[in-house]
């Protein structure tokens, strides 16, 4: 670990340059990145920030010791769809007491949030080390951590927020910086406001904080009246709750700039009476699909489950490692063309790569300086792929020396950005016996098992192919190794 690493720089949205990383404390690097809502599973643009601040994840880790990062991704189960399904499906339990309302809304988010876990697992992310649920910060919490009805009062008793209309509403007019990740200023968004929507305002840029709930509609009591929290504020608490009042990083796609992060460095600002709410903000840029933006209507809107499991992008599913190269391939700030052409490109880059680093018995013990320098540059991975490719060359290269060094620094490397490097020396024993066990599970309609067992060997670089006996018409299940 390094108190002063050289050369660690990240582009920062606040202040539109490229600056040098210097954490508050080196023995706690502390970042937020806002997570999914999961409503519904999550979509190939929900993948791109999970990938890209895994990759800045694993290099806090390597440059200030695994446990001196602090890495807080939280999922949104506070929404008016979930709340709705949940009073649907369970407002009886609820209405008699039998059921809370937060325990109904798990049971409702359950299936989607566990998807959300297997698709980033398959993707090569590593877990968080914090990953809170809204629906656990709404209320005063016994651990005394920061929750939202109590950051709301603050921001009351501090003057920054106010009642109107049945609703508590956060007054931008009482922030006189406020637009400053933005760059919107207040008249710009007066001039621009549906007078008529906004009435009771004090002025149309305010944002909800707390929202009254009807009787029929989900709701927790509050000072205010029994209702639900707006969007920005959850965050806000989380990443106090967790990492403080003033942390290092937050993360997110360009799309939450404005307004949810500009919302969230206002509470979280007049709330606690900090100039900052993070040092500093990374944002991906967008994604579009096929030269095209992402739309149900124009039937180009994947979900990362549908592009792992079924052959509806190209004829054919794809392994979570060639998504995440996919999604490297092109710098993190910058727009991404999500293609066939560019998921073929990935994998026959991995490929190669991966038959070079088999070269080598084991691995490294550090991955190649000049990777970790080039991701060390605002996460430069277009340069820290070409050493890659470099050390592919040199080890496939026989009639030169160093070999088997340069396959052992390759392989070091695929595995620091997220790639597996353990699928070349395979059991195929015991993946005959994980087979034979997925198809009892079939047998028995035991579809989670049985799609358990097929997602930990996608995990380990083992893709299965189900398909006929044209003899016997019984399900037959072949693999194979994806490089």
């Amino acid at each position: 670990m390094s108190d002063a690493p050289k050369g660690l720089s990240l582009y920062n949205t606040l202040t539109r340059t490229k600056e040098d990383f210097v954490p508050i404390d080196p023995a706690n690097v502390r970042m937020y990145v806002c997570g999914p809502t999961v409503y519904d599973f999550a979509h190939i643009g929900n993948a791109r920030p999970v990938i890209v601040f895994d990759v800045l994840f694993r290099l806090l880790r390597h440059v200030y010791g695994e446990t001196h990062v602090t890495y807080v991704r939280n999922i949104t189960d506070v929404d008016d769809k979930i709340n709705a399904r949940a009073l649907r499906d369970f407002g009886a339990e609820i209405g008699s007491g039998r059921l809370s309302l937060n325990e109904a809304i798990r049971r409702v988010t359950e299936k989607t949030a566990d998807q959300f876990h297997k698709d980033v697992r398959a993707l090569g992310c590593l877990e968080p080390t914090v990953e809170p649920r809204a629906t656990e910060f709404v209320e005063p919490r016994a651990d005394g951590r920061v929750d939202m009805i109590g950051l709301i009062g603050r921001l009351i008793e501090r003057g920054h927020a106010y009642v109107a209309a049945g609703e508590v509403l956060f007054d931008t007019a009482s922030m006189p910086d406020y637009g400053q990740l933005s760059k919107r200023n207040l008249d710009e968004q007066q001039a621009g406001a549906r007078v008529a929507v906004d009435a009771h305002k004090k002025s149309p840029g305010d944002f909800v904080l707390w929202k009254l709930s009807s009787p029929e509609e989900p709701g927790w009591d509050s000072p205010w009246g029994r209702g639900r929290p707006g969007w920005h504020i959850e965050c806000s608490a989380m990443s106090a709750a967790y990492l403080g009042e003033v942390f290092d990083i937050h993360g997110g796609g360009l799309d939450l700039i404005f307004p949810h992060h500009e919302n969230e460095i206002a509470q979280s600002r007049c709330a606690h009476g900090t100039d900052v709410m993070a040092r500093i903000w990374m944002h991906n840029g967008f994604l579009q699909v096929e030269g095209q933006k992402m739309s149900k209507s124009l039937g180009n809107f994947y979900s990362i489950h549908e592009l792992l499991e079924t052959a509806n992008f190209g004829g054919r599913s794809w392994p979570g490692e060639v998504l995440r190269l996919a999604m490297l391939m092109t710098h993190y700030r910058e727009p991404i063309d999500f293609s066939v052409r560019k998921l073929e490109e990935a994998e026959n880059t991995l490929r190669k790569w991966k038959r070079a680093a088999d070269l080598a018995a084991d691995a490294a013990k550090a991955p190649p300086a000049e990777v970790v320098a080039a991701l060390s540059d605002d996460l430069a991975t277009y340069a820290a792929f070409q050493r890659l490719t470099q050390l592919a060359g040199e080890a496939t290269d026989f009639n030169g020396e160093g070999d088997n060094a340069a396959a052992a620094s390759l392989k070091a490397a695929l595995a620091f950005l997220g790639f597996d490097v353990g699928a070349a020396n395979v059991d195929e024993a015991a993946i005959g016996k994980a087979i034979s066990e997925r198809l009892a599970l079939i047998a028995a309609k035991n579809w989670a098992e049985a799609d358990r067992v097929r997602d930990e060997l996608l995990a380990k670089g083992v893709q299965l192919k189900d398909g006929k006996d044209p003899a016997t018409g019984q399900r037959v299940t072949t693999w194979e190794i994806k490089r």
